[in-house]
């Protein structure tokens, strides 16, 4: 079912890591996927958070899942899983395509948060009153009220998996915001952390020039960009 996941260590606190990328917004670190690492990076645009202004930063812990009407042990893996969720983590559900199901509700976020897990990444909800009380990150596709038992299960966890274009490594580092979610290696976290640092303090500069009557062309010319 799972494998045992060894996190890379940073120059700095797992903790810090995360207040610092909450910081950021999601379009600096894509450009620096895009533009330094040459990879599209950002998973399907069709997640949405359930609230706006909701970001989610973590190391991700995957889940690989699909509809399927067996049900035998299905309540035990799921406990399982939760019971395994690391702190400073970002649920993952690769759900293989499914539109029919929750894959999350209100238990599963009472117990997750719990664990210290810092959001989750899912097709489906329900519970979505109970969830918004606990002002949990989540990244989903529909709501509905028809739950897994029965109609999908999980197969396995901390495996790698595939969301749209992106595969995901269990630990690789997981920031989103309004704007979508983007996957980061976990070698290269750090990295992305601080060129992306780097972009909001060129953007400053870009913002001063602008706010000063500069004309685009002029901005252009002085490094800016639009």
């Amino acid at each position: 079912m799972a494998e045992k996941v060894q996190y890379p260590t940073y120059e700095i606190s797992i903790p810090e890591m995360r207040q610092r990328y909450l910081k950021l917004y999601s379009g600096a670190v894509n450009d620096v996927m895009r533009f330094d690492y040459k990879v599209n990076a950002a998973l399907p645009s069709e997640y949405l958070p359930l609230r706006e202004g909701m970001k989610i930063c973590g190391q991700a812990f995957t889940v690989k899942g699909a509809p399927d009407i067996t049900t035998e042990g299905e309540f035990e893996m799921r406990a399982q899983m939760l019971e395994e969720i690391p702190e400073d983590s970002v649920v993952m559900f690769d759900c293989t395509g499914d539109t029919v199901t929750a894959q999350w509700g209100e238990v599963m976020t009472m117990a997750a948060k719990r664990a210290g897990c810092r959001g989750a990444f899912v097709n489906g909800i329900r519970d979505t009153q109970a969830i918004l009380a606990q002002d949990f990150p989540v990244f989903h596709k529909y709501r509905t009220n028809v739950g897994m038992l029965g109609r999908f299960r999980m197969f396995h966890y901390q495996k790698p998996i595939r969301i749209g274009e992106v595969v995901i490594h269990p630990g690789d580092w997981i920031f989103g915001d309004i704007d979508g979610v983007i996957c980061i290696p976990a070698s290269e976290a750090y990295r992305v952390l601080l060129r992306a640092e780097g972009i909001l303090s060129k953007e400053d500069g870009i913002r001063d020039m602008v706010n000063s009557g500069m004309k685009p062309t002029a901005v252009v010319q002085n490094g800016g960009y639009f």
